[in-house]
């Protein structure tokens, strides 16, 4: 499946989100069902552009129907005090969704300027739509409009002749263009991995009462390369089942597991019965609480409530904690699912400890590698509540972030490097199970596509994720393209069918490693899997002639040992096919077998 057709599924669940009585969005016909389409695909930019989760907020914003001046939706962002104008052309062939350019008089049609300045009419005198004429009132009733930024959203590619003339076409304002490239990198894979909205500020309530815990550390920690503000205190146990369940794995990027594979196990069945079936806070003194990463923390009891403060966290991210805050926002989930009052959360409190980085490394340095080192310190030495695994300590490593990016851009596929990550998207019904690639079968494909079939079938998780051994298997992510090739080769192996000896069964990773020495840079994304088939038919047709070469070697007579039994006389061979793909001598017998010119010569 395209990256395309993965749109197309992610805008037909998006169509199964509206009521039955938004009748557009339930159409059977073709075209009606390509014009809803067209709709959903607003809607998947506000989902993951601005978080707005349900589908009733989202439509107030779509204006896109006769007489909606050129916007086809808005959004008012009065945090950050900007208007954002929409202008979609969505396609209905992948062909055209990549390729075909808005035109000039598309451009010229968005009448923001007029609907800006208040006017309800088009220059004809006609009027603009219901949905337009509200937006317009909502703007009269913004009281500081001039403070406003205003933002052109262009969801359609540009011609780059029209590049340069773009502001001045869309009236002067600023606009950002999601060409179909964006729109996959910055749209389908944020909505499928859980990671579609970041929030930059986090506001968390919390009771200062006589009978409460609410009262706070504040401590200062020098450390070798940076100095640390650390806030410890105790916060309602419901403040941190909604900001999980809202956040998911956007406020995760730093935990070693994502929010879906922080289900598994049963520490999170004991965490539930603390909240389900104590009704006292024990759940306090149980549970060794949250450590959450900020980039500024502002805290203050003057909030104008009796009894409450609030503090206001900066970039948030939970690095420690996640089976605590995941089991909680499970618990919230179900009581809104079957109209359960919350009642269970009441007097429960978790201890939260917020670390904040100086104001001096948090701006240019955000990123800087004694940062990462030192969050990732930190996230090894209280990760200790649940056993985090090497595979799991490398899920955050540069090379592994880079080949996730690469291998959706040019693939469409989508590389797990958390266990887990995609379980929003696979429970959602974005995409399927067979998109996903697992982070441990990759790499011993990798290792297949390195000539070292062996190890690739020898060596257990525990070995292949040690730092040093992952490192020497991917040191950078500049071989991805190959590595893919490799992979699609594994996955076609089972698609053959015929008598190919010990091929399938013990060999799929030797054939690998023969299919993939026949890369090259050149071959095309979209030719791989003719190459590949074409290939795979030459060596698995070879591969019983190869079963007879491997017991013919001397080398190998410890693998075939035979035996005369004494009552018929019948001669026997005893074959360990398993001993020998894992052993010493595969390579040798795979390039002296396939070293000829087999490709050119059939």
């Amino acid at each position: 499946m395209s990256k395309y057709n993965n749109l197309v599924t992610i805008l037909d669940k998006i169509r199964e989100e509206a009521p039955s009585e938004f009748v557009r969005y339930h159409q059977t016909q073709i075209d009606k069902v390509n014009n809803a389409r067209a709709r959903a695909f607003i809607h998947l930019f506000l989902k993951v552009k601005f978080g707005i989760i349900d589908f009733l907020e989202r439509e107030k914003f779509i204006t896109d129907d006769t007489g909606d001046g050129g916007i086809d939706g808005y959004y008012i962002d009065q945090e950050n005090k900007k208007l954002y104008f929409i202008q979609s052309k969505f396609r209905v062939t992948e062909n055209n969704f990549e390729n075909k350019e808005i035109t000039f008089d598309e451009l010229l049609s968005m009448d923001i300027e007029r609907i800006a300045s208040g006017e309800i009419i088009y220059e004809n005198e006609q009027k603009y739509n219901d949905k337009i004429q509200k937006f317009i009132k909502e703007l009269q009733n913004i009281s500081d409009l001039p403070k406003f930024e205003y933002k052109i959203i262009l969801l359609a590619n540009i011609k780059n002749s029209l590049q340069a003339k773009i502001n001045k076409l869309t009236g002067g304002f600023q606009a950002e263009i999601y060409n179909y490239e964006k729109c996959y990198n910055e749209l389908v894979f944020p909505l499928v991995s859980g990671t579609y909205y970041n929030i930059k500020e986090l506001k968390i309530t919390i009771n200062v009462d006589s009978n409460s815990a609410g009262h706070r550390i504040d401590y200062y920690v020098k450390t070798k390369h940076y100095e640390c503000n650390v806030n410890a205190l105790f916060i309602p146990t419901i403040e941190i089942a909604k900001i999980l369940s809202k956040y998911k794995n956007s406020i995760l990027h730093f935990n070693p597991r994502s929010y879906l594979d922080l289900c598994s196990g049963s520490v999170n069945a004991e965490i539930a019965k603390s909240i389900t079936n104590i009704s006292t806070n024990e759940f306090a003194l149980f549970n060794n609480g949250i450590t959450m990463l900020s980039d500024n923390t502002n805290y203050s009891d003057k909030v104008g409530r009796r009894n409450k403060a609030e503090i206001i966290v900066t970039n948030p991210q939970i690095i420690n904690g996640g089976q605590t805050a995941y089991t909680l926002s499970i618990i919230y989930d179900n009581c809104l699912k079957n109209n359960k009052t919350l009642d269970i959360f009441n007097d429960k409190e978790v201890l939260l400890k917020i670390i904040t980085f100086s104001d001096e490394n948090t701006q240019s340095n955000k990123f800087n590698g004694n940062r990462l080192q030192l969050i990732e310190d930190i996230s090894i030495a209280t990760n200790q509540q649940t056993p985090v695994t090497e595979a799991d300590r490398r899920a955050n490593d540069k090379v592994q972030v880079e080949l996730q990016k690469l291998i959706f851009e040019e693939f469409g596929l989508y590389y797990e490097r958390k266990r887990g990550e995609y379980g929003d998207g696979l429970r959602q019904g974005y995409i399927n199970r067979n998109k996903i690639i697992d982070r441990e079968q990759f790499l011993r494909i990798c290792l297949s596509a390195q000539n070292n079939p062996t190890a690739a079938r020898r060596s257990g998780q525990s070995v292949l994720f040690i730092k040093s051994t992952f490192d020497n298997i991917l040191p950078n992510a500049s071989f991805y393209r190959k590595y893919i090739f490799a992979y699609k080769t594994y996955e076609k192996i089972s698609q053959f069918f015929g008598s190919f000896g010990t091929a399938v069964n013990y060999g799929r990773y030797a054939v690998t490693c023969v299919v993939a020495n026949k890369f090259t840079d050149e071959v095309l994304s979209e030719k791989f899997e003719e190459v590949i088939e074409s290939n795979l038919k030459i060596v698995l047709n070879k591969w019983l002639e190869f079963d007879s070469f491997v017991r013919s070697q001397k080398h190998n007579e410890k693998y075939f040992s035979s035996y005369v039994d004494k009552t018929t006389g019948q001669r026997f061979v005893e074959t360990n096919w398993n001993g020998y793909y894992k052993g010493s001598s595969l390579i040798e017998d795979l390039n002296i077998f396939f070293k000829l010119d087999l490709f050119d010569n059939q």
